[in-house]
């Protein structure tokens, strides 16, 4: 590990991943669109037009800005508005198709906090190792699982 001027660690680089819906959620949502405009034709046809096209820019724009961020920075792990610090965490591990089936469904402790997105097939597991905690797992969707362990995983050499 380089050391930087003041003798201290260099912060470790970060991760961050935006759970953007799928393509077909969003197709989806830019259809009501033309559904609102069709409320306001009898109005005015102009009028209809002007509100369907901001009413579906404003619905997909509003689900790809709200969608849950899993980010390892600082020495923390969030995933959508909470967080932990990597400190509190044991050996992360990811999953794919049919593994990361099972820890969705009946593989998911009733005692674990989980974020889990339809469409993002990755999953990654990651132990609390806070004895005080009642979360005993965090389990969150992920596009790249081997990404977020290495993230956790610099995070935790760090500290």
């Amino acid at each position: 590990m380089h050391m930087t001027a003041a003798g201290t660690r260099p912060a470790a680089a970060g991760y961050r991943e935006r759970l953007s819906p799928s393509l077909w959620a969003l197709v989806g949502a830019a259809v009501g669109g033309p559904m609102i405009a069709l409320v306001f034709v009898p109005i005015d046809a102009t009028l209809a037009l002007v509100i369907g096209a901001v009413a579906g820019i404003a619905l997909v724009a509003g689900m790809i800005l709200m969608a849950p961020v899993v980010a390892v920075h600082g020495g923390e792990l969030r995933v959508g508005r909470a967080h932990i610090d990597v400190a509190d965490l044991g050996d992360p591990v990811g999953a794919t198709g049919e593994d990361a089936r099972q820890a969705r469904g009946p593989g998911l402790s009733r005692d674990a906090w989980h974020l889990l997105r339809g469409g993002v097939d990755g999953v990654v597991r990651v132990p609390v190792r806070d004895a005080e905690d009642p979360v005993t797992e965090w389990v969150f969707s992920t596009r790249t699982p081997d990404r977020v362990i290495a993230a956790i995983r610099r995070a935790q050499s760090v500290r």
